[in-house]
């Protein structure tokens, strides 16, 4: 029987369909990139791309050009996002589009980073990761069960800056690791020389050189991976085969040391003894499992380092700051012990110094590129399919609009006062945007804040006694802060407090 209406209804929405298509066609071909600065014929900006400080050179082509600014390398597109409201509009509320990752020749495929969960593709696998993660540390309520072991280690931390102040770096490393390699495998770190421990080091440093744009031509050529290692100027090969190998051991180590542990019933409850005892293992799930566990130390350990030693340059640097800071550890706690997670509500200021150092100083500038993964057209600009999203993070932070004063070291700012709002959350920038938000960030959040708490409860952080206490920072994925500082326990009874385990 012929239904005029539903034929009516198809009709219309093919008549829908057509025009909404012409529409869309007719804003593309209206639309435009967005503005930067001149290229040449067919190398374009690539010989223009900072070495070091990106992101500054990039903040200032976005005071030149516009907040969105466009490269064209070698015919591979960027988009640089220089403000924080177009990285939301785009990376979260369009998350559909601005998930993927960009290939990276030398430290995703020749090194074999890219089943890692900051480099996998967006996809079924990224999701699979994705649930796995959320169903240890997904959520606050999750990352409760978790406070205990972070609190222990940030004891043990504490003892170890005490016997040990001149290895400030190697002491909050392998605090980091000892809290991570637990939940993520039932591993104990051993104090001292840790055969474990110096290969997730080495390759998670080794990620981070390979994953700087620019630092292999590889990157910039792809083809070059085809070209045999005994040619001249093709040492990446080599190079990327000895690192592939390293990572293969930070992957595949403690990942066989819970089987043989789960064989023996002898454990530790962990993520993956969690996941390979309730999971169905066919398949590939097995090696998701595995890549996850993995995604957890190399995605989290670096960050949450360099943000705890941040914080100690921004004390050393602001001793009036550390000062408010340790009045208020005194105040609320005493003498008697040492902060915990229960008191967090109840220290704001030493959590707004926390948030000024997360904001003085960005850990992750550039944070990880996205790739987009079809045309988008944004405030009239078009933004072409596979472009390399880059949110400069640096910026944002240092944005007069949302931080006045950037330079200035102020936690103050995070303070809400007579009437007047907080600043805005730098940790809803530094965490990253959209479907590739971190999601160890409650793990990372609540560690960073134990360790900066803990240490202003027992020590003072002061200049060198020789030499200088002008930081440098490193550029690339991660900046990382180098400096010289004294850490002096604060009295005796702070010594007997870390020697008795804070109780």
């Amino acid at each position: 029987m012929f239904h005029l209406p539903i034929y009516l209804d198809i009709a219309f929405a093919i008549l829908t369909v057509i025009l909404l298509k012409a529409v869309i066609t007719r804003s593309r071909q209206r639309a435009r990139y967005p503005p930067g600065p001149k290229g040449l014929p067919i190398i374009g900006n690539i010989l223009q791309m900072p070495k070091e400080d990106e992101w500054l050179t990039f903040a200032r082509w976005g005071e030149q050009y516009g907040d969105i600014v466009y490269l064209q390398l070698l015919g591979q597109p960027m988009i640089i996002l220089n403000s924080a409201k177009d990285a939301i509009a785009l990376l979260d509320k369009r998350g559909t589009i601005y998930s993927d990752r960009p290939m990276l020749t030398m430290g995703g495929d020749l090194v074999g980073w890219k089943d890692s969960l900051g480099l996998l593709s967006y996809g079924p696998r990224f999701r699979e990761y994705r649930r796995f993660m959320a169903k240890s540390i997904g959520s606050k309520a999750q990352m409760e069960r978790h406070l205990p072991l972070v609190e222990r280690e940030t004891t043990i931390l504490l003892k170890r800056l005490l016997n040990k102040p001149d290895e400030l770096l190697e002491n909050l490393r392998k605090t980091a690791a000892a809290i991570i390699l637990t939940l993520s495998h039932g591993y104990r770190v051993q104090e001292d020389d840790d055969p474990l421990l110096e290969v997730v080091h080495e390759a998670i440093d080794k990620f981070f050189e390979a994953s700087t744009p620019g630092a292999f031509l590889v990157d910039v050529f792809p083809l070059l991976r085809y070209v045999p290692a005994w040619v001249p100027g093709a040492t990446f090969k080599a190079t990327a085969k000895r690192w592939k190998v390293t990572l293969q051991k930070m992957v595949d180590v403690p990942h066989v040391f819970v089987k043989e542990q789960m064989a023996k019933h002898a454990e530790i409850p962990s993520f993956t003894s969690d996941l390979l005892s309730n999971e169905k293992l066919a398949g590939e799930k097995e090696h998701d499992i595995k890549w996850t566990a993995a995604s957890l130390y190399s995605g989290g350990s670096d960050t949450t380092v360099t943000a705890i030693h941040t914080f100690i340059l921004t004390m050393m640097l602001f001793p009036d700051a550390q000062k408010r800071a340790q009045a208020e550890v005194d105040a609320v706690i005493g003498a008697g012990r040492l902060p915990a997670f229960a008191d967090r509500a109840s220290l704001p200021y030493v959590e707004a110094a926390y948030k000024e150092s997360l904001r003085w100083h960005a850990i992750g500038p550039l944070g990880l590129p996205h790739r987009l993964r079809q045309d988008d057209v944004y405030e009239g600009y078009l933004l072409p399919k596979d472009s390399i999203i880059i949110t400069n993070i640096g910026k944002y932070l240092h944005d007069p609009e949302i931080y006045p004063n950037p330079a200035e070291f102020d936690p103050a700012r995070h303070l809400a006062k007579d009437g007047t709002e907080a600043a805005p959350d730098p940790r809803d920038f530094v965490f990253g945007f959209g479907r590739r938000v971190c999601p160890g960030l409650h793990l990372a959040d609540a560690s960073v804040w134990i360790a900066c708490a803990m240490i202003l409860a027992t020590f003072d952080i002061r200049e060198p006694s020789q030499g200088s206490a002008a930081p440098t920072f490193t550029s690339g994925t991660v900046s990382r802060p180098q400096f010289k500082c004294s850490i002096v326990p604060r009295s005796d009874k702070t010594k007997d407090l870390i020697n008795a385990g804070g109780a």
